[in-house]
């Protein structure tokens, strides 16, 4: 039996972080429930608070083939350095300046989304292709690759 995963994040405003990962993933918000036209008409329907509607939030990926990934609230800010991230693979089958180049252009254009950069590493060829460390506007780190 095939087992599925779902990433969760912990975070102060899950439909802002699912909207950021929605664009960098190329992902989609989860649909509402079945029987709803759109979130609030559903969250109403379920007679959900107006001040919970921003509790969760998820994104899918459109082709059904990457994990679902679920943006919870929690009261508490981040406190420490990821235990786990995500590498984003931005440059597939690129190397060397050229890789790097197209790993500059994403992070340009995530940064203007309200990521923030955190560190560049070289190509340290064999072990290293080289990577560029981001955080998304909640400070989650994670590498595009």
């Amino acid at each position: 039996m095939a087992t599925e995963i779902q990433v969760t994040f912990d975070c102060a405003d899950p439909a802002a972080l699912a909207a950021f990962w929605a664009d960098l993933l190329g992902y989609e918000i989860a649909p509402p429930p079945p029987g709803f036209d759109s979130w609030p008409e559903g969250l109403l329907a379920l007679d959900i608070p107006p001040e919970r509607h921003n509790d969760a939030s998820a994104v899918v990926d459109p082709t059904g083939a990457g994990p679902r990934i679920f943006f919870q609230r929690v009261a508490e800010g981040k406190s420490a350095k990821n235990r786990v991230h995500l590498d984003v693979r931005a440059a597939p089958g690129l190397e060397g300046d050229e890789r790097m180049a197209a790993l500059e252009q994403v992070a340009e254009r995530l940064v203007a989304t309200g990521a923030t950069r955190l560190e560049r590493f070289e190509p340290a060829l064999p072990l290293s292709a080289g990577q560029i460390v981001m955080a998304d506007p909640e400070g989650n780190e994670f590498c595009l690759d």
